[in-house]
């Protein structure tokens, strides 16, 4: 199946999407994982893409290195997710009707400071930041966050790679 995609510059982009026999969709993308969250946030059109993007350019405040990625396509989300990476996930940007979450992999492990983990999740390992239409984001206090789980993730793969 061939899909066009619309970025911000509104050029048509064509995806081959394919379903696997699990019915996720692979997708291979002529484009850069940056080039599909832009196209995400142009298509969401609202506050929830205005947040996405105010998100995603403190994330690239923070840490100028890091790695954007989309993932878990699936036929109920074929844009998939965006993620964004240094030496490991630092945290996911789901898209949701009336929020944008911030999914910190390893948010449990690290200290929050400044208490913007609000989501429902209570684990072991993941916190979330959930985002609502007019909240005002702490860039401040997200890029300390971003910081943090950078930190996390090298020290984790130093301690996972012997290295000192």
């Amino acid at each position: 199946m061939v899909e066009f995609v619309r970025n911000i510059s509104s050029k048509p982009k064509i995806t081959i999407v394919e379903a696997t026999k699990s019915g996720f969709m692979e997708a291979k993308d002529k484009y850069s994982p940056s080039d599909l969250i832009d196209t995400k946030i142009a298509e969401l059109a609202d506050w929830r893409g205005e947040t996405l993007a105010q998100v995603r350019k403190i994330i690239r405040q923070a840490d100028p290195d890091v790695v954007e990625e989309v993932k878990w396509r699936k036929p109920s989300n074929p844009s998939g997710v965006p993620v964004w990476e240094h030496d490991g996930i630092i945290c996911t940007g789901e898209t949701y009707k009336a929020k944008v979450k911030l999914t910190f992999a390893y948010g449990a492990k690290f200290p929050d400071p400044d208490r913007l983990f609000n989501g429902n999740d209570n684990g072991n390992t993941r916190r979330s930041i959930d985002l609502f239409e007019g909240d005002r984001i702490d860039g401040a206090a997200l890029k300390k966050l971003v910081r943090a789980a950078i930190e996390y993730n090298l020290a984790n793969l130093k301690k996972n790679t012997g290295a000192r």
